[in-house]
């Protein structure tokens, strides 16, 4: 993702106190970061690969809304793809030959996010992302990690598609489509007041949620043998094979980072692997464990009933899955009937139960 930015516009920040020097250090030493790992690290594909019926729901959804100037809201968890979908989006439509701009919102500094968005008015002005994209596409990668004042800003540029400079007292008019990905559940940020309604109303015009790739079997398949190829003639100078057992292997892994997790496996198999045949044991797979996502569980306090302990127990087990019953009962060791007996009872307490994602199109 591109996070370029004047230097001149970032020492501008600095000078007029919006930004402490300690966050403009980090600011510079994140680009040079940033800039030595785009040097040092390979690109992965970006292409659009799928076999999984529920991604071609999705492809067959772009192509519907490609040319239709509406917000797009795109979630999933980390490392499914929200990105690639987004650059299918603009590829497919009528400003594919305008800019592609993206943003990571969770990367920057209030102060510097707002100036990166857009832009510095005065001698030392500098263009926003917005007016960079003009006639194109904005991305705004976790959208849901900007702070309310932001929020309205960006709401403005929804409904007027204009703009205001930092410092500035006019407004620009801006032809840039906007597409936001999150991997929160954006409707409970709503509820608990740290992402403003209207804002969401406004991004969900269209809404596209990205299975998790544990979800997809199919997927990991053909992603696997795109990735092998790719690193393979890369390091190697020729595909490699895979052997059965190092396709099981992958297969019953629960791929918590998703297809970015995949992708670097694959590619420090290829480099680790002897000769030009990858096995499961050049496979270094580190399942997270459950309980460091329940660590909430250790902080219940004393004398509260077992079956208030229980609910608790159960509720959180769902958020931590996205409301899957399935993964969610295998985590606590009861059958799926006997959870979803569990939920129907919480429904009638008043209890508010984590609904499961399914990967379609709201």
């Amino acid at each position: 993702m591109s996070h370029t930015k004047s230097n001149s516009a970032i020492a501008h920040d600095f000078e007029e106190g919006k930004v402490s020097s300690q966050d403009y250090l980090n600011y510079l030493q994140e680009k040079q970061k940033r800039e030595r790992l785009a040097k040092a690290t390979p690109q992965a594909p970006t292409n659009f690969i799928f076999a999984d019926e529920k991604m071609l729901r999705i492809r067959e959804i772009i192509k519907q809304i490609a040319d239709a100037n509406v917000p797009v809201l795109i979630s999933g968890e980390s490392g499914t793809g929200k990105e690639v979908i987004a650059r299918m989006i603009h590829a497919s439509s009528g400003r594919k030959n305008d800019p592609f701009i993206s943003v990571n919102c969770a990367s920057l500094p209030p102060a510097m996010l707002e100036s990166e968005l857009f832009g510095v008015a005065g001698a030392q002005g500098q263009m926003g992302k917005f007016e960079q994209a003009h006639g194109g596409t904005v991305l705004l990668d976790e959208v849901t990690e900007t702070e309310q004042g932001l929020q309205a800003k960006l709401l403005r540029a929804l409904q007027e598609q204009e703009i205001e400079r930092v410092g500035g007292d006019g407004a620009i008019k801006i032809d840039a489509r906007i597409i936001a990905t999150t991997n929160r559940d954006i409707a409970r940020s709503v509820k608990d007041g740290r992402f403003r309604q209207d804002l969401f109303y406004r991004l969900y015009v269209i809404h596209l949620e990205i299975p998790a790739l544990r979800d997809r079997p199919k997927d990991i398949e053909v992603l696997t043998r795109h990735f092998l190829k790719t690193f393979s003639v890369q390091f190697k100078g020729e595909a490699a094979t895979l052997t059965a057992d190092a396709m099981q292997k992958l297969l019953k892994y629960t791929w918590p980072g998703n297809v970015r997790e995949l992708q670097n496996v694959i590619q420090r198999a290829v480099l680790m692997s002897q000769g030009n045949n990858v096995t499961a044991k050049d496979f270094v797979l580190e399942q997270k464990k459950v309980d460091e996502d329940l660590e909430w569980v250790k902080h219940l306090p004393i004398g509260q009933k077992m079956r208030e302990v229980e609910t608790q127990f159960i509720l959180e087990t769902l958020r931590t899955h996205n409301g899957n019953r399935t993964h969610s009962a295998k985590t606590l060791g009861i059958s799926l009937r006997t959870l979803r007996n569990k939920i129907n009872e919480f429904v009638l307490e008043g209890h508010e139960v984590p609904q499961p994602t399914t990967g379609k199109a709201l």
